[in-house]
């Protein structure tokens, strides 16, 4: 019987992808879903035929937003304080429209609207986590790697990560207010910071990666399911001159930020080509936001730039994907099959570099530590050591083995008839 479900989502492409992937199947399988949230995102909603549903915050994302944003340090206060979380009245009441005579509400990380509107409605709710950091273990370093002297002090195990999860605690407590404010004046019980524990559903927690990249750990989530990554089909192709660049010769070194790092990208891409013109290698920049006029002239002529292309058709076909770490871009690497440099911002991006590079498909370098000599230094390896190939390959089958959508569909379709057990 068909249902209608709602994605609560906001973010860059490599947040909305997931759900994208994964209403489209469910749509396939007679359901009728809508995406909530950020007007922004609309025409890709609606080019992905699927319905759009306002949920904000509505935020004109600039270049100074963004390098706010990006910081390593002071990045993610400035997201959630001062972003998002001001939002919240606004968001709930969106969310809380959207789900009107709805069946199920599925929400992201961020939508912390959408999750108390889950609450007061009673609706069937699932939320995600879209990266392993994102459930905040005291078993695994991902706080930890967000600063890299802490990172190497792996004797004291759980004992340092459950004090980092304390002082987080402590410190976001204010971030959130706005949350607990509307809580009360909605009569709802207190519950724990949706930074943290708050944000899951005690019915269903997706877990929207491969099992090889995050592990299920003691104190994750309650009704937590891995799912493997819901790869997106996009419906844009790679673009002919594209095409014809990467026909002409050796696989080439491909440079992206995704969608949103791209829009603030510091040297990136400057200090890219000038390590593409010392390796002597085909290159592709991906700059999205980023102004190609902006890099030095004249470009070498074995190096093409483009604003966009689809990461499904472009990463199998590199020698090396370099990327900023964001789990969209870090999964279609994965699948990929190719080995990577992962060049890390912020949030969750440092704990996916150094699972990359413990599965032995990656180096990393921390954006603040990434100029042409680097790129080099890391590059080299990269392109001629085999070990890195043969890894990357073996990842990238087991990646695209997995059915991610499938599994999440299922997971969603048991608890829409009361299969699953909560």
């Amino acid at each position: 019987m068909a249902k209608r479900i709602i994605f609560a989502v906001w973010g860059s492409l490599g947040d909305l992808h997931p759900y994208f992937a994964i209403a489209c199947e469910l749509q396939a399988r007679g359901h009728d879903c809508v995406i909530a949230t950020h007007r922004l995102a609309q025409p890709r909603v609606e080019a992905a035929e699927l319905k759009f549903a306002p949920m904000g915050p509505h935020l004109d994302v600039h270049h100074e937003v963004m390098k706010k944003a990006m910081h390593l340090r002071r990045g993610p206060r400035f997201l959630i304080r001062d972003l998002v979380v001001p939002y919240t009245q606004t968001a709930f009441e969106e969310a809380t429209s959207a789900i009107a005579g709805a069946d199920m509400l599925v929400t992201h990380p961020l939508a912390f609207g959408a999750q108390v509107a889950a609450e007061k409605s009673g609706i069937r709710w699932a939320s995600t986590t879209l990266a392993p950091m994102g459930m905040m273990s005291a078993y695994e370093p991902g706080l930890r790697r967000q600063f890299p002297t802490l990172a190497r002090l792996k004797a004291l195990g759980p004992f340092l990560d459950l004090a980092i999860l304390h002082y987080g605690r402590r410190v976001t407590a204010s971030w959130t207010r706005p949350v607990r404010e509307l809580r009360v004046r909605l009569e709802l019980a207190p519950r724990p910071s949706p930074i943290f524990e708050g944000q899951f559903s005690p019915a269903l927690n997706l877990a929207l990666f491969a099992p090889l990249f995050g592990h299920p750990q003691p104190d994750w989530p309650p009704n937590t399911v891995v799912t493997g990554f819901p790869f997106y089909c996009e419906p844009a192709t790679l673009q002919p001159e594209l095409s014809e660049f990467l026909d002409a010769g050796a696989p080439p070194v491909v440079f992206t930020l995704g969608s949103s790092a791209s829009i603030a990208p510091c040297r990136f891409f400057e200090q890219s080509l000038q390590a593409v013109r010392r390796l002597g290698c085909r290159a592709v920049l991906i700059v999205g936001e980023f102004a190609p006029r902006e890099l030095p002239q004249p470009l070498p002529p074995d190096l093409s730039v483009f604003p966009y292309a689809p990461y499904s058709e472009l990463f199998p076909r590199a020698a090396v994907n370099v990327h900023q770490g964001g789990v969209g871009t870090t999964a279609e690497a994965l699948g990929s099959g190719r080995p990577m440099l992962v060049v890390p911002f912020a949030f969750d991006q440092p704990d996916n570099a150094a699972r990359a590079v413990e599965l032995g498909v990656a180096r990393s370098v921390f954006i603040g530590g990434y100029n042409a000599k680097t790129a080099v230094r890391e590059l080299r390896p990269l392109l001629s050591e085999a070990t890195y190939a043969a890894k990357a390959a073996a990842v990238g089958e087991a990646v695209r083995s997995e059915d991610g959508v499938g599994a999440a569909c299922r997971a969603l379709e048991e608890l829409l008839v009361g299969a699953r057990k909560t």
